[in-house]
């Protein structure tokens, strides 16, 4: 006996699977995030190239930002 009280029809199954492919770029953004910033940090105080950490943090930040526009909107197709 199944807990759902009724089978989801194909487009509660799509609109499941986007919401949490969806979700899967942004927990990928973030961890890519944190890592770029850590080896900035890094960079900066170990390192001590703080001119050359914010500059990779300023331009990673960006091009992270613009490959999760440009890449978040497609379709996934069932």
């Amino acid at each position: 006996m199944s807990d759902i009280p009724h089978s989801p029809s194909r487009e509660e199954v799509t609109e499941h699977y986007r919401s949490y492919f969806a979700f899967a770029h942004l927990v990928l953004y973030a961890v890519l995030h944190v890592a770029l910033t850590l080896s900035c940090v890094a960079l900066a105080f170990i390192g001590h190239a703080p001119v050359a950490a914010l500059l990779l943090w300023l331009g990673g930040t960006v091009l992270l930002l613009g490959a999760f526009a440009l890449t978040g909107n497609n379709k996934q197709s069932l």
